[in-house]
């Protein structure tokens, strides 16, 4: 009887590394394939597979999200697809945007961050279905300089608050707004997401709120796999990914919401 009970657990946490180690594996082809962090499946991934609550699968996935950006980021800086200037801009507002997200990471309630990180799954796949590439920008006005502050305000918010990158509102953004090339959009925002990962793991460190473990499993899993994304990036049909990515996240959001309701009705019972 010993040995069996001895070895649940063994197998349990094996289990676990192996659901740990799937998630960064998907989240790092999918960082290098659509120039996002990766957070937008590994804190759901982390929730779903390896039954962490909300609040520590946010932080551990802005943590682990840090290496996988970076390895993404270098692929598409030695195709020259980073626009630096545009970068500096959006990670002025990022860093302060981390700061006070990891702040409300400590304040807002489990069930508000399931049902907020489910809308922004679903307004990125929404995103996602009508995305265009643009030709390239203008020269940065001042108007110009301090939108891109406050979309790295936002992205950066987003980014300590959920653990995702913030490359969901930053690459839209440059697109829509800036003209700025699918390809370029998506390596400069890796560029941003970098260091603003970096703030926010620093912040939720302090606070607690980080398995360092799952991160950095997480992030060495991640790593070739979103080298291997940023290739495909350059030779698959924009149309062809975003579609499925899209549906990914909309599947994703309903498991999460259904989670939280299963969650919220168990509560109610007891």
């Amino acid at each position: 009887m010993s040995v069996m009970t001895a070895a649940a657990p063994e197998s349990m946490a094996r289990q676990k590394i192996i659901a740990i180690m799937i998630v960064g594996v998907g989240a790092g082809f999918l960082s290098g394939l659509f120039g996002v962090g990766g957070g937008i499946l590994i804190a759901p991934g982390l929730v779903l597979l390896a039954k962490m609550d909300h609040r520590r699968a946010y932080g551990t996935s802005l943590a682990a999200v840090l290496p996988i950006a970076l390895s993404s980021m270098i692929t598409y800086w030695t195709h020259d697809h980073i626009d630096w200037p545009v970068m500096l801009c959006l990670t002025i507002g990022a860093l302060g945007g981390a700061v006070i997200g990891t702040h409300l990471l400590n304040v807002v309630s489990q069930s508000v961050l399931a049902i907020g990180f489910s809308a922004i799954l679903v307004l990125s796949a929404v995103r996602l279905f009508f995305e265009s590439d643009g030709d390239g920008r203008s020269a940065l006005s001042l108007w110009g300089i301090v939108l891109l502050i406050v979309i790295g305000l936002l992205s950066g918010i987003l980014a300590g608050l959920l653990g995702v990158g913030g490359g969901i509102i930053m690459v839209p953004a440059m697109l829509v707004l800036f003209s700025i090339p699918s390809v370029v959009a998506k390596g400069t925002s890796l560029a941003v997401i970098v260091p603003t990962a970096l703030m926010g793991t620093i912040r939720n460190r302090s606070n607690k709120n980080v398995d360092i473990t799952a991160a950095v499993i997480i992030g060495l899993s991640g790593i070739v796999a979103a080298v291997a994304g940023a290739w495909f990036s350059t030779r698959l049909s924009d149309t062809t990914s975003n579609v499925l990515f899209a549906c990914l996240m909309l599947a994703v959001a309903s498991k999460l919401l259904w989670q939280e309701k299963g969650r919220l009705s168990t509560r109610t019972e007891e």
